[in-house]
Protein backbone atom coordinates (compact mmCIF):
# COMPACT_ATOMS: atom_id res chain seq x y z
CA UNK A 1 0.00 0.00 0.00
CA UNK A 2 2.22 2.54 -1.37
CA UNK A 3 0.88 6.32 -1.36
CA UNK A 4 0.50 8.09 -4.63
CA UNK A 5 2.98 9.91 -6.15
CA UNK A 6 2.34 13.38 -7.91
CA UNK A 7 4.27 15.42 -10.69
CA UNK A 8 3.34 18.91 -10.86
CA UNK A 9 3.84 20.72 -14.39
CA UNK A 10 2.60 24.45 -14.67
CA UNK A 11 1.58 27.40 -12.53
CA UNK A 12 1.49 27.85 -9.16
CA UNK A 13 -1.76 27.67 -8.86
CA UNK A 14 -1.42 23.24 -10.18
CA UNK A 15 0.74 23.59 -7.17
CA UNK A 16 -1.60 24.23 -5.06
CA UNK A 17 -4.28 21.78 -5.71
CA UNK A 18 -1.48 18.96 -6.11
CA UNK A 19 -1.32 19.36 -2.72
CA UNK A 20 -4.93 19.34 -2.24
CA UNK A 21 -5.51 16.36 -4.26
CA UNK A 22 -2.59 14.55 -1.82
CA UNK A 23 -5.11 15.25 0.88
CA UNK A 24 -7.60 14.12 -1.23
CA UNK A 25 -6.41 10.85 -2.52
CA UNK A 26 -5.15 10.15 1.15
CA UNK A 27 -8.45 10.48 2.42
CA UNK A 28 -9.39 8.52 0.38
CA UNK A 29 -7.28 5.51 0.51
CA UNK A 30 -5.82 5.58 -3.10
CA UNK A 31 -2.73 3.48 -3.02
CA UNK A 32 -0.24 2.33 -5.71
CA UNK A 33 -1.28 5.53 -8.17
CA UNK A 34 0.88 8.45 -10.14
CA UNK A 35 -0.61 11.42 -10.61
CA UNK A 36 0.26 13.93 -13.29
CA UNK A 37 -1.21 17.48 -13.22
CA UNK A 38 -0.90 18.91 -16.81
CA UNK A 39 -0.10 22.68 -17.81
CA UNK A 40 -1.99 23.79 -21.35
CA UNK A 41 -0.31 27.07 -21.63
CA UNK A 42 1.58 26.52 -24.46
CA UNK A 43 2.16 23.41 -27.09
CA UNK A 44 5.90 22.89 -25.92
CA UNK A 45 3.87 22.33 -22.09
CA UNK A 46 1.52 19.61 -23.64
CA UNK A 47 4.59 18.20 -25.37
CA UNK A 48 6.41 18.13 -21.64
CA UNK A 49 3.65 16.85 -20.51
CA UNK A 50 3.44 13.38 -22.73
CA UNK A 51 7.19 13.30 -21.80
CA UNK A 52 6.80 13.24 -18.25
CA UNK A 53 4.00 10.37 -18.79
CA UNK A 54 5.84 8.11 -20.57
CA UNK A 55 8.70 8.71 -18.05
CA UNK A 56 7.15 8.20 -15.13
CA UNK A 57 5.41 5.12 -16.85
CA UNK A 58 8.69 3.19 -17.34
CA UNK A 59 9.82 4.25 -13.54
CA UNK A 60 6.36 2.81 -12.32
CA UNK A 61 5.71 0.08 -14.33
CA UNK A 62 2.80 -1.81 -12.27
CA UNK A 63 1.45 1.76 -10.86
CA UNK A 64 -2.32 3.43 -12.08
CA UNK A 65 -0.88 6.34 -14.06
CA UNK A 66 -3.73 9.15 -13.86
CA UNK A 67 -3.64 12.12 -15.87
CA UNK A 68 -5.24 15.91 -14.75
CA UNK A 69 -4.66 19.48 -15.41
CA UNK A 70 -5.00 22.01 -17.77
CA UNK A 71 -3.49 19.70 -20.75
CA UNK A 72 -6.33 16.45 -19.54
CA UNK A 73 -9.37 19.22 -19.67
CA UNK A 74 -8.83 20.50 -22.81
CA UNK A 75 -7.27 17.85 -24.49
CA UNK A 76 -8.82 14.51 -23.03
CA UNK A 77 -8.85 12.47 -26.30
CA UNK A 78 -4.86 12.71 -26.55
CA UNK A 79 -4.20 11.14 -22.83
CA UNK A 80 -6.84 8.70 -23.15
CA UNK A 81 -5.03 7.77 -26.35
CA UNK A 82 -1.52 6.83 -24.61
CA UNK A 83 -0.73 3.29 -23.88
CA UNK A 84 0.35 4.75 -20.51
CA UNK A 85 -2.48 6.15 -19.25
CA UNK A 86 -5.10 4.68 -17.00
CA UNK A 87 -7.42 7.44 -16.25
CA UNK A 88 -8.28 11.28 -17.13
CA UNK A 89 -10.01 13.52 -15.08
CA UNK A 90 -10.76 17.03 -15.53
CA UNK A 91 -9.67 20.10 -13.57
CA UNK A 92 -13.40 20.32 -11.68
CA UNK A 93 -13.19 16.56 -10.85
CA UNK A 94 -10.19 16.70 -9.64
CA UNK A 95 -11.01 18.94 -6.60
CA UNK A 96 -13.63 16.39 -5.49
CA UNK A 97 -13.55 13.60 -2.58
CA UNK A 98 -16.02 11.43 -3.84
CA UNK A 99 -13.89 11.34 -7.62
CA UNK A 100 -10.53 9.87 -5.56
CA UNK A 101 -13.09 7.59 -3.59
CA UNK A 102 -14.14 6.27 -6.56
CA UNK A 103 -10.30 5.97 -8.07
CA UNK A 104 -9.67 3.95 -4.55
CA UNK A 105 -12.93 1.75 -4.67
CA UNK A 106 -12.81 0.30 -7.89
CA UNK A 107 -10.09 2.13 -10.63
CA UNK A 108 -11.06 0.63 -14.01
CA UNK A 109 -14.07 -1.49 -13.22
CA UNK A 110 -17.00 0.75 -12.52
CA UNK A 111 -15.08 4.22 -12.90
CA UNK A 112 -14.93 5.75 -16.52
CA UNK A 113 -11.28 6.16 -17.77
CA UNK A 114 -12.10 9.81 -19.21
CA UNK A 115 -13.70 11.54 -16.38
CA UNK A 116 -14.34 15.39 -17.90
CA UNK A 117 -16.90 17.64 -17.78
CA UNK A 118 -17.88 21.13 -19.35
CA UNK A 119 -15.85 23.16 -17.35
CA UNK A 120 -17.89 26.11 -18.28
CA UNK A 121 -20.71 25.19 -16.20
CA UNK A 122 -18.52 25.25 -13.32
CA UNK A 123 -19.98 28.40 -10.56
CA UNK A 124 -17.71 28.13 -7.51
CA UNK A 125 -14.37 27.05 -7.03
CA UNK A 126 -13.12 25.16 -4.16
CA UNK A 127 -10.34 27.71 -2.84
CA UNK A 128 -9.91 26.69 0.56
CA UNK A 129 -9.33 23.04 0.61
CA UNK A 130 -5.90 23.44 2.11
CA UNK A 131 -3.87 25.31 4.57
CA UNK A 132 -0.44 26.29 4.54
CA UNK A 133 0.95 24.90 0.80
CA UNK A 134 4.03 26.86 0.25
CA UNK A 135 7.67 27.25 1.88
CA UNK A 136 7.54 26.90 6.01
CA UNK A 137 7.25 30.86 5.49
CA UNK A 138 5.34 31.28 2.90
CA UNK A 139 1.73 30.45 2.23
CA UNK A 140 -0.27 30.54 -1.05
CA UNK A 141 -4.28 31.15 -0.77
CA UNK A 142 -6.29 30.70 -3.64
CA UNK A 143 -8.91 33.23 -4.41
CA UNK A 144 -10.31 33.24 -7.62
CA UNK A 145 -9.85 30.67 -10.61
CA UNK A 146 -10.53 30.85 -14.46
CA UNK A 147 -11.47 33.92 -16.75
CA UNK A 148 -13.72 35.69 -18.33
CA UNK A 149 -11.70 37.23 -21.02
CA UNK A 150 -10.86 35.33 -24.19
CA UNK A 151 -7.47 36.62 -25.52
CA UNK A 152 -6.93 35.26 -28.90
CA UNK A 153 -3.69 33.35 -28.12
CA UNK A 154 -4.48 31.85 -24.93
CA UNK A 155 -6.16 28.16 -24.23
CA UNK A 156 -6.40 28.27 -20.18
CA UNK A 157 -10.26 29.56 -20.13
CA UNK A 158 -11.01 26.64 -21.77
CA UNK A 159 -8.95 24.49 -19.18
CA UNK A 160 -10.42 26.36 -16.08
CA UNK A 161 -13.68 27.79 -17.06
CA UNK A 162 -15.37 31.39 -15.80
CA UNK A 163 -14.16 33.46 -13.74
CA UNK A 164 -15.37 32.61 -9.89
CA UNK A 165 -14.35 33.98 -6.92
CA UNK A 166 -13.66 32.46 -3.13
CA UNK A 167 -15.99 34.71 -0.48
CA UNK A 168 -13.68 37.02 1.34
CA UNK A 169 -14.82 35.75 4.88
CA UNK A 170 -13.82 32.30 3.33
CA UNK A 171 -10.29 34.08 2.41
CA UNK A 172 -10.23 35.90 5.79
CA UNK A 173 -10.81 32.89 7.82
CA UNK A 174 -8.00 30.58 5.91
CA UNK A 175 -5.35 33.59 6.79
CA UNK A 176 -6.13 33.84 9.93
CA UNK A 177 -5.30 30.20 10.46
CA UNK A 178 -2.54 30.70 8.44
CA UNK A 179 -0.91 33.10 10.80
CA UNK A 180 -1.96 31.22 13.67
CA UNK A 181 0.00 28.67 12.28
CA UNK A 182 3.23 31.14 12.18
CA UNK A 183 3.28 31.72 8.47
CA UNK A 184 4.62 35.52 8.00
CA UNK A 185 3.66 35.97 4.56
CA UNK A 186 0.59 35.22 2.64
CA UNK A 187 0.62 35.30 -1.70
CA UNK A 188 -3.38 35.90 -2.93
CA UNK A 189 -3.30 33.36 -6.17
CA UNK A 190 -5.81 33.11 -9.14
CA UNK A 191 -6.25 32.42 -12.82
CA UNK A 192 -7.26 36.36 -13.52
CA UNK A 193 -7.15 37.33 -9.84
CA UNK A 194 -7.69 41.45 -10.81
CA UNK A 195 -11.42 39.65 -11.65
CA UNK A 196 -12.30 38.40 -8.25
CA UNK A 197 -15.38 39.38 -6.73
CA UNK A 198 -17.20 39.65 -10.21
CA UNK A 199 -19.26 36.81 -9.38
CA UNK A 200 -19.80 37.70 -5.54
CA UNK A 201 -22.92 39.90 -4.09
CA UNK A 202 -22.17 43.58 -3.94
CA UNK A 203 -19.23 42.44 -6.80
CA UNK A 204 -16.46 44.42 -4.69
CA UNK A 205 -12.68 44.17 -6.24
CA UNK A 206 -9.38 43.02 -5.33
CA UNK A 207 -8.84 46.41 -3.76
CA UNK A 208 -11.28 45.62 -1.40
CA UNK A 209 -10.46 41.85 -0.55
CA UNK A 210 -6.59 43.43 -0.30
CA UNK A 211 -8.13 45.71 2.38
CA UNK A 212 -10.19 43.70 4.12
CA UNK A 213 -7.04 40.94 5.18
CA UNK A 214 -4.97 43.83 6.17
CA UNK A 215 -7.68 45.30 8.42
CA UNK A 216 -9.20 42.04 9.78
CA UNK A 217 -5.83 39.84 10.13
CA UNK A 218 -3.94 43.03 11.46
CA UNK A 219 -0.99 40.64 13.01
CA UNK A 220 -0.26 39.43 9.02
CA UNK A 221 3.29 40.53 8.70
CA UNK A 222 3.48 40.42 4.76
CA UNK A 223 1.03 39.97 1.78
CA UNK A 224 1.69 39.55 -1.23
CA UNK A 225 -0.45 39.38 -4.42
CA UNK A 226 0.39 37.41 -7.83
CA UNK A 227 0.06 37.98 -11.51
CA UNK A 228 -2.50 40.69 -12.06
CA UNK A 229 -4.23 43.24 -15.32
CA UNK A 230 -3.18 46.85 -14.59
CA UNK A 231 -5.96 48.02 -16.82
CA UNK A 232 -8.26 46.13 -13.99
CA UNK A 233 -6.75 47.47 -11.36
CA UNK A 234 -9.19 49.14 -8.89
CA UNK A 235 -9.44 52.60 -6.59
CA UNK A 236 -8.51 50.48 -3.26
CA UNK A 237 -5.79 48.69 -4.71
CA UNK A 238 -4.00 51.74 -5.46
CA UNK A 239 -4.82 53.34 -1.86
CA UNK A 240 -3.68 49.82 -0.60
CA UNK A 241 -0.06 50.31 -2.74
CA UNK A 242 -0.02 53.89 -1.00
CA UNK A 243 -0.80 53.48 2.21
CA UNK A 244 -0.28 49.90 3.32
CA UNK A 245 3.25 48.57 4.29
CA UNK A 246 2.81 45.51 4.88
CA UNK A 247 1.44 44.61 1.25
CA UNK A 248 4.56 44.00 -0.37
CA UNK A 249 5.97 46.22 -3.48
CA UNK A 250 6.26 43.80 -6.26
CA UNK A 251 3.71 43.26 -8.88
CA UNK A 252 3.62 40.78 -11.58
CA UNK A 253 1.94 42.40 -14.76
CA UNK A 254 0.05 40.43 -17.64
CA UNK A 255 1.28 43.06 -20.40
CA UNK A 256 1.93 40.31 -22.99
CA UNK A 257 2.81 42.74 -26.01
CA UNK A 258 4.10 47.10 -25.85
CA UNK A 259 2.70 47.57 -29.25
CA UNK A 260 -1.15 48.93 -29.84
CA UNK A 261 -1.84 46.90 -32.74
CA UNK A 262 -0.61 43.51 -31.32
CA UNK A 263 -2.48 43.87 -28.33
CA UNK A 264 -5.65 44.79 -30.21
CA UNK A 265 -5.00 41.50 -32.03
CA UNK A 266 -4.32 39.51 -29.05
CA UNK A 267 -7.46 40.86 -27.87
CA UNK A 268 -6.16 42.45 -25.39
CA UNK A 269 -7.99 45.18 -22.73
CA UNK A 270 -4.98 47.93 -22.40
CA UNK A 271 -2.81 50.00 -24.78
CA UNK A 272 0.70 50.56 -24.58
CA UNK A 273 0.45 54.04 -22.91
CA UNK A 274 -1.87 52.47 -20.17
CA UNK A 275 0.44 50.40 -18.88
CA UNK A 276 3.77 52.87 -19.11
CA UNK A 277 1.33 54.90 -16.90
CA UNK A 278 0.27 52.27 -14.67
CA UNK A 279 4.10 51.96 -13.52
CA UNK A 280 4.82 55.15 -13.19
CA UNK A 281 1.37 56.00 -10.90
CA UNK A 282 2.17 52.62 -8.86
CA UNK A 283 5.86 54.10 -8.25
CA UNK A 284 4.71 57.45 -7.54
CA UNK A 285 2.88 55.89 -4.82
CA UNK A 286 5.79 53.63 -3.42
CA UNK A 287 8.58 54.23 -4.69
CA UNK A 288 10.23 50.91 -4.01
CA UNK A 289 7.78 49.21 -6.23
CA UNK A 290 8.97 46.55 -8.61
CA UNK A 291 7.75 44.84 -11.57
CA UNK A 292 7.37 41.66 -13.35
CA UNK A 293 5.30 40.95 -16.64
CA UNK A 294 4.17 38.77 -19.02
CA UNK A 295 5.78 39.03 -22.74
CA UNK A 296 4.46 37.00 -25.31
CA UNK A 297 7.44 36.91 -28.87
CA UNK A 298 6.60 36.27 -32.04
CA UNK A 299 2.53 36.91 -31.84
CA UNK A 300 1.32 36.11 -35.81
CA UNK A 301 1.84 39.14 -37.74
CA UNK A 302 4.43 40.72 -35.12
CA UNK A 303 7.07 42.52 -37.06
CA UNK A 304 10.57 44.05 -36.67
CA UNK A 305 8.74 47.29 -35.82
CA UNK A 306 6.42 45.94 -33.27
CA UNK A 307 8.71 43.88 -31.95
CA UNK A 308 11.05 46.72 -30.97
CA UNK A 309 7.75 48.09 -29.31
CA UNK A 310 7.78 45.22 -27.05
CA UNK A 311 11.30 45.03 -26.31
CA UNK A 312 11.28 48.96 -25.76
CA UNK A 313 8.62 48.59 -22.86
CA UNK A 314 10.63 46.53 -20.59
CA UNK A 315 13.04 49.88 -19.73
CA UNK A 316 9.78 52.17 -20.80
CA UNK A 317 7.79 50.45 -17.62
CA UNK A 318 11.35 49.58 -15.68
CA UNK A 319 10.40 45.98 -15.62
CA UNK A 320 12.91 43.50 -13.67
CA UNK A 321 11.63 40.20 -13.78
CA UNK A 322 10.07 38.84 -17.03
CA UNK A 323 8.64 35.68 -18.04
CA UNK A 324 9.19 35.59 -21.79
CA UNK A 325 6.77 33.25 -23.88
CA UNK A 326 7.65 32.39 -27.36
CA UNK A 327 4.54 32.15 -29.32
CA UNK A 328 2.96 28.66 -29.29
CA UNK A 329 0.10 28.02 -31.72
CA UNK A 330 -2.67 26.56 -29.37
CA UNK A 331 -5.97 24.89 -31.83
CA UNK A 332 -8.97 26.20 -31.26
CA UNK A 333 -7.51 29.60 -30.11
CA UNK A 334 -8.40 32.51 -33.02
CA UNK A 335 -4.61 33.49 -33.34
CA UNK A 336 -3.67 29.66 -34.37
CA UNK A 337 -5.77 30.86 -37.39
CA UNK A 338 -3.93 33.81 -38.26
CA UNK A 339 -2.58 33.37 -41.96
CA UNK A 340 0.45 35.21 -41.37
CA UNK A 341 2.64 32.89 -38.26
CA UNK A 342 6.14 34.19 -37.30
CA UNK A 343 8.68 31.50 -38.40
CA UNK A 344 10.19 29.77 -35.58
CA UNK A 345 13.51 30.78 -35.70
CA UNK A 346 12.82 34.56 -35.72
CA UNK A 347 10.46 33.61 -32.70
CA UNK A 348 13.27 32.02 -30.69
CA UNK A 349 15.75 35.33 -31.69
CA UNK A 350 13.25 37.60 -30.32
CA UNK A 351 12.22 35.85 -27.42
CA UNK A 352 15.95 35.12 -26.41
CA UNK A 353 16.37 39.01 -26.77
CA UNK A 354 13.83 39.86 -24.78
CA UNK A 355 15.23 37.78 -22.27
CA UNK A 356 18.64 39.66 -22.48
CA UNK A 357 16.98 42.59 -21.80
CA UNK A 358 14.99 41.45 -18.53
CA UNK A 359 18.77 40.24 -17.67
CA UNK A 360 20.45 43.86 -17.47
CA UNK A 361 16.98 44.80 -15.54
CA UNK A 362 17.84 42.39 -13.06
CA UNK A 363 21.44 43.12 -12.97
CA UNK A 364 20.74 47.12 -12.87
CA UNK A 365 18.04 46.27 -9.90
CA UNK A 366 20.53 44.03 -7.67
CA UNK A 367 23.08 46.81 -8.20
CA UNK A 368 21.16 49.52 -6.70
CA UNK A 369 20.20 46.91 -3.77
CA UNK A 370 23.91 46.98 -2.30
CA UNK A 371 24.49 49.07 0.88
CA UNK A 372 20.53 49.09 1.63
CA UNK A 373 19.00 47.55 4.63
CA UNK A 374 16.25 45.04 3.59
CA UNK A 375 13.82 43.17 5.37
CA UNK A 376 13.99 39.49 4.95
CA UNK A 377 11.83 36.60 5.15
CA UNK A 378 13.84 33.76 5.15
CA UNK A 379 12.60 30.69 3.05
CA UNK A 380 15.91 28.24 4.24
CA UNK A 381 18.70 29.09 6.66
CA UNK A 382 20.96 31.06 3.73
CA UNK A 383 18.19 32.13 1.65
CA UNK A 384 15.33 34.46 1.75
CA UNK A 385 13.53 36.82 0.17
CA UNK A 386 13.18 40.80 0.09
CA UNK A 387 10.33 42.71 0.02
CA UNK A 388 10.45 43.07 -3.38
CA UNK A 389 10.53 39.43 -4.06
CA UNK A 390 14.61 38.97 -4.29
CA UNK A 391 16.39 36.35 -3.56
CA UNK A 392 19.60 37.57 -0.96
CA UNK A 393 21.70 34.85 0.39
CA UNK A 394 23.60 34.41 3.57
CA UNK A 395 26.56 33.23 4.68
CA UNK A 396 25.63 32.71 8.26
CA UNK A 397 22.39 30.82 8.83
CA UNK A 398 19.48 32.41 9.64
CA UNK A 399 16.15 31.70 11.65
CA UNK A 400 14.39 29.75 8.82
CA UNK A 401 10.59 31.48 8.43
CA UNK A 402 11.58 34.78 10.10
CA UNK A 403 12.14 38.20 9.12
CA UNK A 404 15.52 39.26 9.40
CA UNK A 405 16.54 42.93 8.73
CA UNK A 406 20.16 42.86 6.64
CA UNK A 407 22.01 45.25 4.83
CA UNK A 408 23.34 44.34 1.27
CA UNK A 409 26.85 43.57 0.54
CA UNK A 410 26.88 42.29 -2.95
CA UNK A 411 24.94 40.10 -5.69
CA UNK A 412 26.22 37.10 -8.04
CA UNK A 413 23.96 35.68 -10.47
CA UNK A 414 20.70 36.59 -10.15
CA UNK A 415 20.48 36.66 -6.00
CA UNK A 416 21.88 40.03 -3.33
CA UNK A 417 24.15 38.86 -0.77
CA UNK A 418 23.61 40.06 2.54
Amino acid sequence: MNPPKFSTLGCRLNAYETEAMKELSQQAGLSDAVVVNTCAVTAEAVRKARQEIRRLRRENPSARLIVTGCAAQTEPDTFARMDEVDAVIGNTEKMLPDTWKSMAADFIGKTEAVQVDDIMSVTETAGHLIDGFGTRSRAYVQVQNGCDHRCTFCIIPYGRGNSRSVPAGVVVDQIKRLVDKGYNEVVLTGVDLTSWGADLPAQPKLGDLVMRILKLVPELPRLRISSIDSIEVDENLMQAIATEPRLMPHLHLSLQHGDDLILKRMKRRHLRDDAIRFTEEARKLRPDMTFGADIIAGFPTESDAHFENSLKLVTDCDLTWLHVFPYSKRAGTPAARIPQQINGNVIRDRAARLRAAGEAQVQNHLAAQIGKTHRILMENPHMGRTEQFTEVTFDAAQPEGQIVTASITGHSGQKLQA
